[in-house]
């Protein structure tokens, strides 16, 4: 079979008469193109089924169009979520991704992946792995000078990097509060592992609270998970039996809410009138839980999004002020069947 020729920039401008430069300020959107001549250039592109060459434009312009990420827990519902609407932003602006994966959470020494990703020509980095202990701070003192602009993701803000998140703590502020005005009183918690950044911030916007309505034994009413619904089920068995009277409890993910749902069903404790349930993410499935879980809304395809729209304005130089800048997506609850 003859093999067909691929169609060039040369063709197209032949076609319409006008010359290379023409069909790349078309393409480019430029505004110094008459309408008609704009009209005929994007008619003949659409009947010629003409790609413009990402890699010509790259040598041309000598830049990579190209972002690099970090991340880990690709098997996470939230790193999935994520990287979905820093997929997305990318599309639509035009560049495309590289995108490593740490093989461990607490692997701290990224210098390797930093040069690998220097040494593909990338424009921007997103590191979006899980600030775990001080392994944030041992990787950004591995940056090398000539880094190329870096963002942090779900990290603590610093004083060097821009930093973009969730309001984890205010998220669930709100969550506890609401359940003291439904007229809960002994209020426990299953939290991630505290290793964990946005565990730590969840469990100490519980704490405060409980302990601002007279919880003086706090230090009881709370158990560890590993943010799997098996761990929530295991978690909760635990708390209830140290914490006898304890009419709601606090899940620091939808999914270990799961995992607490099918203890309670299983044992015959009415939701919410015997104990009231609030979880943290706003999965999908949360709506379809039994009960409706009520939880509080964890925005990633929008911080992903966010992410990627800042990292682009400090490549292109529209905002100087990005050192320091400290980000924050706000939640909101979202109220369903497992409280009253």
């Amino acid at each position: 079979m003859q093999k067909l020729q691929k169609v060039t920039i040369k063709d197209i401008a032949r076609m319409c008469n006008v010359s290379t430069q023409t069909v790349s300020r078309v393409m480019n959107k430029r505004p110094d193109v008459s309408p008609d001549t704009r009209e005929a250039v994007e008619k003949a592109i659409a009947e010629m089924g003409f790609q413009p060459s990402a890699l010509a434009r790259s040598l041309v312009q000598q830049r990579s169009y190209t972002l690099g990420v970090i991340v880990d827990g690709l098997k996470y519902v939230g790193v999935s979520q994520t990287l979905n609407g820093i997929a997305e932003q990318c599309e639509s602006s035009g560049y495309s991704l590289l995108l490593k994966e740490l093989p461990r959470f607490d692997d701290p020494d990224i210098a390797p992946v930093i040069d690998s990703l220097i040494a593909h020509h990338v424009e921007g980095i997103i590191f979006g792995a899980t600030e775990l202990n001080e392994n944030v701070k041992i990787a950004q003192a591995q940056l090398p000078a000539f880094c190329p602009p870096i963002v942090f993701m779900k990290s603590q803000a610093t004083p060097n990097y821009t930093t973009i998140s969730v309001d984890n703590y205010g998220g669930v502020r709100r969550a506890v509060e609401y359940l003291l005005s439904l007229g809960k009183r002994k209020i426990g918690l299953i939290t991630g592992p505290l290793d964990w950044f946005e565990a730590r911030l969840r469990r100490q916007a519980w704490e405060e609270v409980v302990r601002a309505a007279g919880d003086n034994e706090f230090e009881n009413h709370w158990t560890q998970g590993t943010w799997s619904s098996a761990s929530g089920e295991s978690a909760f068995a635990e708390l209830y039996q140290k914490y006898p009277g304890m009419d709601a409890v606090y899940v620091s993910n939808d999914q270990m809410a799961l995992g607490v749902l099918h203890y309670l069903n299983a044992h015959n404790i009415k939701i919410p009138q015997e104990m009231a349930l609030i979880g943290f993410d706003n999965v999908v499935e949360s709506a379809y839980y039994s009960p409706s879980l009520t939880t509080v809304t964890n925005p990633l395809r929008e911080l992903g999004i966010l992410t990627v729209k800042t990292l682009l304005a400090q490549i292109d130089g529209s905002d100087p002020r990005y050192p320091g800048k400290d980000l924050v997506l706000k939640t909101e609850l979202v109220v369903r069947d497992s409280t009253p």
